[in-house]
């Protein structure tokens, strides 16, 4: 709208100025005197800027008629399309006029202008193999889906154009949620650029997205070797796919694989602690205790937390809590600083009543702010050294509105211990809360109360 307004303008403004001018020339009295071959003329000013722009003309004209003799010449000695070439010349100017605007237009993300353009270049250049991919994309940006579709869909048939045309259909498929088609259509792409980062990319999360684990591994695998991704990611994500592929094949009862996959994942990405305590639990059953035992105590080199504990405790569920605590000193000796091996510590001291050490435990905390885990051993320890009531139900009720997520990203469970180191039975905290604030009603039951309140959490789930 902008642009015709413009042109108006324009137009009006050179029609005043040629108006003025010529004026200008006929109240002027003068004359203009041309001397040609002896003879002298005299001409009006009007009269010779007519005879100039008239010279002009003639001039163009003759450029041009020189032009088709040169076409016409050249037709002779052979060349078919010269004097087409001739005819053509005006009009593939003006279509690459406006191919050019047309991408000028996509660059600036006016939509509506390229796609005019863009139709205005395809009629007049009539070279498909240079104005679809234009109007593709025009015609995308203005949100003429159908029409895009169709470009995009004739790209593809060319071979030359095909995989322009292939990409431009998985972008309109994943624009319209058809993941199906999507998928499809990034198969065909990845037979044409086996090796473009983008088609590797975009197969992988399709693949991944419908939960085709083995071919996402086979595509992860290529964008490895391509190096489009460093080893460590490449690791951390095949580790993911491998845990997956591992959980359906245990649903369908192959647990030999589901092991192997298991196995696989851990060792890919130690840190992943779904996949060792995965493998751990599959390494158990198969009667592998020393295997799990291993790929514990390796993982916990990097990540000591809740989960691998627990999955450790897993290996030996009948052992008592002297020897449990015995058990994990290997692990301890591999990395027995920082919080979360504290906080395993301190729950293993709680299973053998020791007080005092779980105490010691704590205070190596370098947490912030106190987490809901750490507020329930302390009031664990509390009730355990006889501390009063009162202390007990403020470490509880700061339990409950401590933050729940530890350093792995899970929520933990507010109980003081793991229910892998001391049983099932750990007793939440609110619960406890309830039971600590609950109000005596007479001697005797204060008294069978106090008697259940020395209770340690380790008796209870003995």
């Amino acid at each position: 709208m902008l642009g015709s307004f413009v042109r108006i303008l324009l137009f009006v403004g050179i029609v005043s100025v040629a108006t003025w001018g010529a004026y200008r020339l006929m109240e002027d009295g003068g004359s203009v005197y041309v001397n040609v071959a002896g003879f002298e003329y005299a001409l009006t000013p009007l009269a010779a800027a007519l005879a100039l722009l008239l010279a002009f003309l003639v001039l163009a004209i003759f450029f041009k008629i020189a032009g088709l003799i040169v076409a016409v010449y050249r037709f002779i000695l052979g060349d078919e399309t010269a004097i087409s070439r001739f005819f053509n010349r005006s009009r593939e100017r003006r279509g690459f006029d406006a191919l050019t605007r047309a991408m000028t237009a996509l660059a600036e993300g006016d939509g509506k202008t390229a796609k005019a353009k863009a139709a205005k270049a395809e009629r007049l250049l009539e070279r498909p193999d240079l104005t679809r991919l234009v109007t593709a994309q025009s015609a995308e940006m203005s949100g003429d889906a159908d029409k895009a579709r169709r470009y995009y869909k004739a790209l593809a048939e060319e071979r030359a154009t095909s995989y322009v045309g292939v990409k431009g259909l998985i972008e309109l498929a994943q624009a319209d949620g058809d993941e199906e088609r999507a998928l499809k259509l990034a198969q065909q792409a990845y037979q044409l650029r086996p090796k473009d980062a983008w088609v590797l990319d975009n197969l992988y999360t399709l693949q991944s997205r419908s939960f085709d684990w083995r071919s996402a591994r086979k595509t992860l695998s290529e964008q490895r070797r391509a190096g489009f991704l460093p080893k460590p990611e490449a690791n951390r994500r095949d580790a993911m796919l491998a845990l997956a592929e591992a959980e359906d094949a245990e649903e369908l009862g192959q647990t030999e694989h589901a092991r192997k996959l298991a196995v696989e994942a851990a060792k890919l990405d130690p840190v992943n602690v779904d996949a060792v305590a995965t493998a751990a639990r599959h390494l158990v059953e198969a009667g592998s205790k020393r295997a799990a035992n291993r790929l514990i105590t390796h993982a916990w080199q990097y990540r000591p937390g809740p989960q691998l504990a627990a999955a450790f405790a897993a290996i030996e569920p009948d052992e008592t809590p002297d020897q449990r605590v015995k058990r994990f000193k290997k692990l301890f000796d591999v990395k027995g600083t920082g919080t979360e091996a504290n906080l395993v510590r301190a729950e293993l001291a709680l299973t053998v009543e020791d007080w005092g050490g779980a105490r010691r435990a704590m205070a190596k905390l370098d947490e912030e702010e106190p987490s809901a885990r750490s507020c329930a051993i302390m009031a664990a320890i509390a009730r355990g050294e006889d501390e009063p009531d009162a202390v007990v139900r403020g470490w509880l009720a700061r339990a409950l509105g401590a933050p729940r997520a530890g350093d792995e990203g899970s929520v933990l469970d507010h109980a003081a211990m793991l229910p892998l180191l001391v049983g099932d039975q750990a007793e939440d905290p609110e619960d406890q809360m309830a039971n600590t604030s609950r109000k005596k009603e007479t001697p005797e039951a204060e008294d069978a109360e106090t008697a259940e309140d020395s209770e340690t959490p380790m008796e209870k789930t003995a």
